[in-house]
């Protein structure tokens, strides 16, 4: 492990490694049900379609994490992008309706689009133009995508990831969010009246999310190696014995049923080496062209901003900003992009969760090898990795948001075309629920700002085209 992972020169030891990727795993493992559910429509395009995902899901996450491991030594993990998987069930849903195909075919044809995608990303990391991408945003903006990144955990934790679903009586359902619908209504009155069954669940949901995050606070101030994991834990033994308590029901009824053999059979049908180059022509190519370059843009500057993030909040980065082995651990997130293409899931990136594994105190690929060896496991055992509860992840994603605040400090507040974009980038990732689209506005803004004050010979040539770029995508309509 020394030898590999270098444990001893990075201040770190085997067992901080294992704690801090089974952290990680478990602030992520909702991906891996939640891809194929997106992906297919919850099943409703055919249940073998949903295993294939499952299965490419758990693969295209291992492998991508290994290179990261092996290449990189950092201890970022990857997985299907959130977003970048929503838009893709879009795509290929349009592509069904534009071209009569079943969304099978139609998702084969998708799976093309993912596939250039992952090309151009090899390529274009082979010949260092993504590192010089990421030199090229300022560091002003840099020191800020931490930060960014820590409210949009943040936004997560409190808000999408904490929520209940209540079946209605007509048969529909409805989805309330801690933030939005608890603490959000008027009064306590008011919220029980909206959410009328599942009231009491969320009030489950918020008290193991306040238990599990001052669970961590607590162990973290007295220096517990693993703090983060064992908060989730215990959130997890508190909202189980709720669930058995309050509400008589078996938090571990599922297992009962469930399968643990993979179903490799229905992945090899449906999405293994399974692209649809003749229903991918059938798109027309100014579609495919336009399809493409948002993948790109949208994936890049997603994959730039985690690793920059949280490589900062690592202590990662040099004195002017960059991360060693930028070029590795770019590489390893466009093979992943291939990988998942070839086996059946939309764009592979580094995922932002990987900050709770790295608040635990990983700092090598050792993180990541054990992060992509669970992955690897939870096709066997993907049942029990669904039982653990959205709640206990809550915490873990809270805590770990709050903290990456902190490099704030390093920003000067007082330069302008410092202080307006990160607080445009600040505002605009959890709102937008894109770590691509707040950088994309803070390159336009400083920019604008650099030229508006004269300074235009500070901003540097690929600047201005990144900033061009960003403003097509946002504004030219096709």
């Amino acid at each position: 492990m020394e030898k590999l992972f270098h444990l001893k020169q990075n201040g770190t030891t085997v067992r901080t490694e294992v704690i801090a990727g089974l952290t990680t795993f478990m602030t992520m493992a909702y991906i891996i049900a939640l891809n194929p559910n997106l992906l297919t429509n919850f099943g409703a395009n055919g249940q073998d379609l949903w295993n294939g995902v499952f299965l490419a899901t758990c693969i295209a996450s291992a492998i991508g994490t290994l290179c990261m491991a092996f290449l990189a030594n950092k201890p970022f993990v990857m997985a299907p992008g959130m977003g970048l998987n929503s838009f893709f069930a879009l795509v290929a849903a349009n592509i069904a309706m534009m071209t009569g195909m079943t969304y099978l075919e139609s998702f084969r044809s998708a799976l093309v689009i993912i596939f250039i995608e992952g090309i151009i990303f090899i390529l274009l990391s082979l010949f260092n133009v993504r590192e010089k991408i990421v030199q090229a945003i300022p560091l002003g903006v840099r020191l800020g995508i931490g930060p960014a990144i820590g409210l949009m955990l943040m936004n997560i934790g409190f808000g999408s990831n904490a929520g209940v679903f209540v079946f209605n009586d007509d048969g529909s359902s409805s989805q309330f969010f801690a933030m939005r619908d608890f603490f959000g209504a008027l009064t306590a009155n008011s919220a029980r009246d909206t959410m009328t069954t599942g009231y009491g669940m969320m009030v489950l949901t918020v008290v193991t999310m306040f238990i599990g995050l001052f669970a961590i606070v607590a162990m973290s101030h007295k220096k517990i190696k693993g703090s983060v994991l064992y908060g989730m834990l215990i959130a997890s033994v508190v909202y189980w014995a709720g669930e058995a308590i309050f509400f008589k029901t078996n938090p571990f009824a599922s297992l009962a049923t469930a399968s643990f053999v993979p179903p490799f059979a229905d992945m090899a049908k449906t999405t293994l080496f399974k692209l649809n180059f003749k229903g991918f022509a059938e798109i027309g190519w100014f579609t495919i062209i336009t399809l493409v370059i948002t993948f790109c843009i949208i994936d890049m500057f997603d994959t730039i901003g985690t690793l920059v993030g949280t490589a900062s909040r690592a202590n990662m980065l040099d004195k002017d900003g960059n991360m060693p082995k930028m070029k590795e651990a770019l590489l390893s997130d466009a093979i992943g992009t291939v990988t998942g293409s070839l086996t059946g899931t939309s764009t592979v990136t580094t995922f932002v969760e990987s900050a709770s594994g790295v608040e635990a105190g990983g700092r090598t690929g050792l993180t990541a090898l054990v992060t992509a060896a669970l992955f690897l496991l939870c096709m066997f055992i993907a049942p029990i990795a669904a039982i653990i509860p959205a709640a206990a992840t809550s915490a873990a994603l809270i805590y770990v948001g709050i903290l990456m605040l902190a490099n704030l400090k390093d920003i000067d507040f007082t330069d302008i075309s410092q202080l307006l974009p990160v607080g445009i980038m600040l505002l605009a990732m959890p709102i937008s629920g894109s770590i691509g689209h707040g950088i994309g506005l803070a390159l336009i803004s400083y920019t604008l700002i650099k030229v508006l004050t004269g300074k235009f010979k500070e901003v540097s040539v690929l600047t201005y085209i990144l900033s061009l770029i960003f403003l097509v995508k946002f504004f030219l309509a096709f």
